[in-house]
């Protein structure tokens, strides 16, 4: 039934230094904009892989002030990674501190975990093959 996590999205304080992070450090393509019925910029795409998207929403102070779901409700962003150590050295290379440094979690995958701009945590885990979620 389902094939993929098909986009999460953010509200973002700062759309520039927002792109700066997950376009030009992460290494994501911008692909489209969005606009509101106003004609103003409201939604910025970047593709993840094929079919894969974040969704960067300009006005992030507004948004969280008027929808305590938004806040309430987001925990993390995970991205599979091949290569662990691979990862969090181009993270440091530019700039970017890591919450957690690589270590293997209770479901023996590998992981670390850095924040965005906004600060809204992204967990980046490489599978074993022996973990649950390699199973299904």
């Amino acid at each position: 039934m389902y094939k993929r996590i098909g986009h999460t999205a953010y509200n973002v304080l700062d759309m520039e230094q927002s792109l700066h992070f997950y376009r030009d450090i992460l290494g994501f393509q911008q692909v489209f904009e969005l606009k509101n019925d106003k004609d103003e910029p409201w939604i910025i795409y970047l593709k993840v892989v094929d079919k894969q998207f974040i969704e960067l929403f300009y006005g992030g102070k507004q948004g969280a002030d008027n929808d305590t779901k938004v806040v309430k409700g987001y925990n993390h962003l995970c991205l599979e990674v091949n290569d662990i150590q691979e990862i969090a050295q181009h993270l440091r290379s530019k700039g970017v501190a890591l919450d957690v440094e690589p270590k293997m979690g209770k479901d023996t995958n590998w992981q670390c975990w850095v924040r965005d701009p906004d600060g809204n945590r992204i967990e980046f885990m490489q599978l074993s093959p022996e973990s649950p979620q390699s199973q299904f």
